[in-house]
């Protein structure tokens, strides 16, 4: 049986001393993360576009996977898919990596193709890390501030998107 959380999100960028960082509030409480503009550059760069013109207000967590990831950003509340700018090339070979509670790019197959949709691991995903064989797309990644309901989203059946 496929649990689903959906957690409606309103960021803001916040820029202090090491990266940028950026607040996410969803109807199960707000995180903060920190992007690591000195080691990926082109997806802080990337990400911060889509916070800065609003356009994750009101996208959702679409796809939670309990001892995984919980991954979003690219679908609005009624599940449309929202639209993205050009795709940007693949840092991966940056030396961050998917360790739990970090966050980074989602993409398809093609290693050039993240946009809009980033996920947040819950566990330390070493198979996601960057290889020879495996150009994964790791970028900023620390979460500062994590409230505890983001490791309940996979034992919720459904959360309702935030008002």
């Amino acid at each position: 049986m496929l649990k689903t959380a959906i957690a409606t999100l309103a960021l803001v960028a916040t820029s202090v001393f090491a990266g940028p960082k950026v607040a996410v509030d969803t109807n199960l409480g707000r995180f903060v993360v920190e992007l690591n503009q000195e080691k990926a550059p082109v997806s802080v760069e990337n990400f911060l576009k889509y916070v800065d013109d609003g356009s994750y207000v009101n996208s959702q967590f679409h796809r939670v996977i309990p001892g995984f990831m919980a991954q979003g950003g690219g679908f609005a509340k009624d599940f449309k898919r929202l639209p993205t700018y050009a795709p940007i090339e693949n840092e991966a070979s940056n030396g961050l990596d998917n360790d739990a509670a970090t966050i980074a790019m989602a993409r398809t197959r093609d290693p050039n193709s993240a946009t809009r949709q980033f996920f947040i691991n819950f566990v330390d995903n070493d198979f996601l890390n960057y290889s020879v064989t495996n150009p994964a797309m790791p970028y900023s990644v620390r979460l500062l501030k994590v409230l505890t309901s983001y490791k309940k989203w996979g034992k919720n059946q459904r959360a309702a998107p935030a008002e």
